[in-house]
């Protein structure tokens, strides 16, 4: 019963989500609303971005538990070009690749998109931002992932979804990216956000590959969670922001280790009707050429590590 009243109450809001113009919508909804459209819409494309974290191979979950309907998406492949001696861990795909990629996966022009990971939210941005900058108009994130899908206790299937092929055509610049020459002169004019833990932004004395990008604070992806995963409120983002001396008047660009996690950043600050631009060769890249400069430590008077919620 529960599930059906939430189709009649979503049906409207989903015929307007389909013809959303916007520049900036909350890209994360949750399960609940996500159950309702799989059951109202047939226009509905549910990407599954998960890999085993152990040994990062995507093939082991192809075969595992999933949410109905969903395909399975290799974003270490799909999502992403190979590296080389100069780029990041995961370069942006080439939109020639990802055209061929993206109507496999049956995504057409008025196509509802909504992707999700195991609960953590990188991944499943990673995909988010690729897509949005591709110029495909409608995609979500769910908030808390596939964890978040389970504990609402939601019906999973082993099987694999099956599409018809799309047909959007992809052009780039949906979204806003930076390369490394940008990234040197970002702090003067604007800010510069880390989405990688405080340990690995703080870095080890001495160790030039270790540390952040000079000018850069401090902005973990979890530190902007709940404790089961999901993003906090707006308010309680605005909160945060503003205590770390963060203004969002000011332009933002973020980075990470390989362009997930700042992803995410990227993800929650438009949530707030704020546009960030991505560095997406992030420190992975960064750092390959010894002569871009480093710093170990702290820059920030207050960091983020107040903010950082329970470990989950």
């Amino acid at each position: 019963m529960q599930r059906l009243y939430l189709v009649d109450k979503l049906k409207w809001s989903l015929k307007v989500l389909e013809s959303y113009q916007e520049k900036f919508y909350n890209p994360f909804i949750d399960a609940f609303t996500l159950d309702a459209w799989l059951l109202a819409s047939r226009s509905i494309v549910v990407l599954d971005t998960r890999f085993d974290t152990t040994n990062g191979d995507a093939n082991a979950l192809k075969l595992a538990d999933r949410l109905p309907g969903a395909v399975h998406v290799d974003i270490n492949l799909e999502a992403a070009s190979k590296a080389g001696p100069k780029t990041g861990r995961l370069p942006l795909p080439s939109i020639k690749q990802l055209q061929i990629d993206v109507s496999r996966w049956g995504i057409n022009t008025d196509s509802v998109v909504v992707v999700y990971d195991e609960g953590h939210g990188a991944q499943a941005a990673r995909l988010w931002w690729v897509l949005r900058w591709a110029g495909v108009r409608c995609v979500h994130i769910l908030d808390g992932g596939y964890k978040a899908w389970r504990a609402a206790g939601l019906p999973t299937t082993r099987e694999a979804g099956l599409s018809k092929r799309g047909s959007v055509r992809l052009i780039a610049g949906g979204l806003v990216e930076i390369d490394a020459t940008q990234v040197v002169t970002w702090p003067q004019a604007g800010q510069l956000l880390d989405a990688r833990t405080y340990e690995a932004y703080t870095g080890q004395a001495g160790q030039t590959t270790t540390g952040h990008i000079p000018g850069a604070s401090s902005l973990p992806v979890a530190s902007l969670q709940t404790p089961e995963g999901r993003l906090k409120s707006a308010e309680s983002l605005r909160h945060q922001l503003d205590e770390l001396g963060i203004n969002l008047n000011r332009p933002i660009a973020t980075y990470c280790g390989s362009g997930g996690g700042a992803a995410y950043n990227v993800a929650a600050l438009h949530s707030l009707g704020v546009e960030a631009a991505l560095y997406a060769g992030s420190w992975s890249e960064w750092i390959k050429d010894p002569s871009r400069p480093t710093c170990q430590g702290d820059e920030q008077a207050r960091n983020a590590r107040q903010f950082m919620p329970i470990e989950f």
